[in-house]
């Protein structure tokens, strides 16, 4: 009877302080998904319209140009930030057109780049590339020093604000030491000439990458609702770019050019008024959405869209 008292005492009292306690009626806190991390959810990708660069140097030809922007498009798509946009040159034309045409052809473009859902415009130059090289004068395997220098040129168009970012000019000068006998084929020469310019060009293009991608990390992602069909409203961004289910989307109406009354310059684009929001419940196409109205209404074809 003795051993009864001792363990049934404490256990009532148990009972009577588990029953005094305050329930804790907050909602747990969300758990990632087993098998998924953070990291299976992607950014928001920005669409990327990359134009062929040119070379404008006397060396290297054409074959530079599409060096260095192949080099471009291989560092760039490191980043899960961007994607690129197959129609760019359909919009834009290349840069070169651009470069002859003073910056204006792009700024008429914007829209229509703004339609296509083209976030950013990326297009450059090779402004000068040569290469130099000193032989030694005697012996029959001579030593034989190149210098391969290269001035890159890339600037980047913000289509949202309709005005240029970034404009900036880099080198890939480099050096390289080898031995070839004195006779050796003016073929042979042009074609080692010839890498080394590719290699410099190379080397100065992976200088803008870093720089290009923080700039584009810091713009406004930005889409198009590209048509209505009853209730489903279908936007031109879907898993491609980063767009998940459940996503919420605020619709908007398209900024205003602002101009100084004195210039007569653009300053910028005003801010779109916002007129609903979207909810993400499908996908369709190779990169769309199907949104279902969230809140507001008077959505209509052509209206822009941005993640809440």
């Amino acid at each position: 009877m003795h051993l009864l008292r001792i363990y049934f005492i404490p256990f009532l009292l148990f009972l009577l302080i588990s029953g005094c306690a305050p329930i804790n009626r907050r909602r747990p806190l969300p758990q990632t998904p087993r098998g998924s991390s953070v990291s299976d959810f992607s950014p928001i990708r920005k669409k990327i319209a990359l134009l062929p660069f040119y070379n404008e140097s006397p060396m290297g030809g054409e074959d530079l140009a599409i060096t260095a922007l192949e080099e471009f498009r291989r560092e760039i798509s490191k980043s899960r930030d961007f994607l690129f946009d197959p129609e760019a040159e359909n919009i834009f034309g290349s840069s070169k057109e651009i470069y002859a045409g003073g910056g204006v052809k792009l700024a008429q473009l914007s829209r229509k780049a703004k339609l296509s859902g083209v976030n950013i415009v990326i297009f450059g130059r090779i402004k000068e590339a040569r290469v130099r090289q000193k032989t030694d004068e005697i012996g029959l395997v001579r030593k034989v020093k190149s210098i391969a220098e290269s001035i890159v040129e890339i600037k980047v168009f913000d289509v949202l604000s309709n005005k240029e970012l970034f404009t900036d000019n880099l080198d890939g000068n480099i050096t390289d030491d080898n031995f070839r006998f004195f006779n050796s084929e003016a073929e042979e020469n042009y074609s080692y000439r010839q890498d080394l310019l590719r290699y410099s060009v190379r080397v100065a293009v992976r200088k803008f990458v870093p720089r290009i991608a923080k700039v584009g990390s810091r713009l406004d992602w930005m889409g198009r609702v590209a048509k209505i069909i009853g209730t489903r409203i279908y936007v031109n961004a879907g898993r491609t770019s980063g767009i998940n289910l459940g996503d919420i989307l605020k619709v908007i109406t398209e900024g205003q050019e602002v101009y100084d009354p004195e210039s007569g310059a653009m300053i910028g684009m005003s801010q779109g008024e916002v007129k609903g929001t979207l909810e993400v419940v499908d996908y369709f196409g190779q990169d769309g959405a199907v949104c279902n109205l969230h809140s507001g209404g008077s959505v209509t074809e052509g209206d822009f869209v941005q993640l809440y």
